[in-house]
């Protein structure tokens, strides 16, 4: 997208953010619901589609695009691009990345649109961190394929109309190679959805377990198609690699909030007859803060750029995201500290995002993960 029509784009979402989610945030967090009104409105927008190419009916956004315009979500409740980030992300990218051409005309436009929900089915029980280890399978039955397994915490799993389903499809193949995903609609018999999850913080942003039983599927089904037979692994970790970048830039956009939080806060509140922000303690605080927050921006951007010339698409995202998602919360736990009391109670901006922050840490591949990526992209084979 052209430079002056992205600032408009930009523009507007902080507009958006700032004047209609962030005075609505503790509803959010309360009721566990976004309302209908902020959901049309992003659709409205062209949020179900920023990071899906304009062929399809998206926005087009190259990564280093994506994550500046993530950063502006990122500043209120992460309940509102957990919405829509699905579409844009892991699971609208397993068709970008693998599927077929008449399966991304087939069912990208009506993701960038907001018209479908998409969720990406891959973390089972034994399979989270390490993917290769599921034990989701898919056996062909003439030109049909059945799958049975089950899969966990499934963000917008209870409103998706379609899942990226990853199964086993060779099971004495090495674990690695034997996997392939599949389109499989909500309606398909054998398909269920679970309650939703009661999380830790993150209201709002809906998860909850899928179990397929003898679900059958067209071969139309397999995405990539024959072609994307076996190849189920390589396209999740291409999915994530850009998910990955996509939540650094959510975290960066937290710790702006979270930062601008603690300097009000710090300005204003009084103790001994002065304000609190004139003491050094309280100002070192404000410091580390704001200079984590300024080094994850600069990192995520750098990451960006290399994603999107093809320099680096593996150890940049896991760099971001290993110091974007420790760094926000590092600045959470700043942020309660600087609010005393006050930022232990419920209601207060600061103990929201402390709740909502620690999740970052985990999903789309925990710190730990994050660390093997890293060292084993700049060690090689040893």
């Amino acid at each position: 997208m052209e430079e002056s029509d992205f600032q408009d784009v930009l523009a507007s979402v902080r507009r958006f953010v700032r004047e209609r989610v962030v005075p609505i945030e503790a509803e959010i967090d309360e009721k566990d619901e976004i309302p209908e009104p902020i959901r049309d409105a992003c659709k409205s927008m062209g949020l179900y589609g920023f990071a899906i190419p304009e062929q399809y009916g998206g926005l087009g956004l190259p990564l280093s695009q994506e994550v500046r315009l993530v950063f502006e979500l990122g500043y209120t409740t992460p309940a509102l691009r957990s919405m829509f980030g699905t579409n844009n992300g892991i699971a609208g990218h397993v068709l970008l990345e693998g599927g077929t051409e008449e399966q991304k005309n087939e069912w990208l436009p009506k993701l960038a649109s907001g018209e479908l929900t998409a969720s990406f089915a891959l973390t089972e029980d034994d399979a989270g961190s390490d993917p290769s280890g599921l034990a989701t399978t898919a056996r062909r039955e003439g030109d049909r394929w059945v799958l049975n397994g089950s899969k966990r915490y499934i963000t917008n799993a209870p409103l998706a109309e379609v899942f990226m389903v990853f199964a086993r499809t060779d099971p004495d193949g090495p674990a690695q190679r034997g996997i392939s995903a599949f389109l499989v609609p909500r309606g398909a018999p054998g398909l269920s959805v679970g309650p939703r999850d009661h999380k830790m913080g993150q209201f709002g942003a809906w998860t909850s377990d899928v179990y397929l039983d003898e679900v059958t599927v067209g071969a139309g089904a397999l995405i990539g198609g024959e072609d994307g037979l076996h190849r189920g692994f390589v396209t999740a970790m291409r999915c994530l690699a850009h998910g990955r970048a996509h939540i650094a830039a959510m975290c960066v956009g937290m710790a702006e909030r979270l930062v601008d939080e603690s300097v009000t806060f710090a300005r204003e509140r009084e103790q001994g007859g002065r304000k609190i922000g004139g003491y050094q303690l309280v100002q070192g605080l404000v410091a580390d803060s704001v200079t984590d927050y300024r080094a994850g921006r600069a990192l995520v951007q750098a990451a960006a750029a290399a994603f999107d010339d093809g320099s680096d698409t593996v150890v940049g995202p896991s760099s971001a995201k290993y110091f974007a998602s420790e760094m926000v919360g590092r600045v959470a736990d700043r942020a309660v500290q600087i609010h005393g009391g006050a930022g232990y109670m419920r209601g207060v901006a600061v103990e929201r995002f402390y709740r909502d922050a620690r999740l970052f840490r985990i999903y789309e591949g925990t710190s730990q993960i994050q660390q093997v990526i890293i060292a084993r992209g700049v060690l090689g084979k040893l």
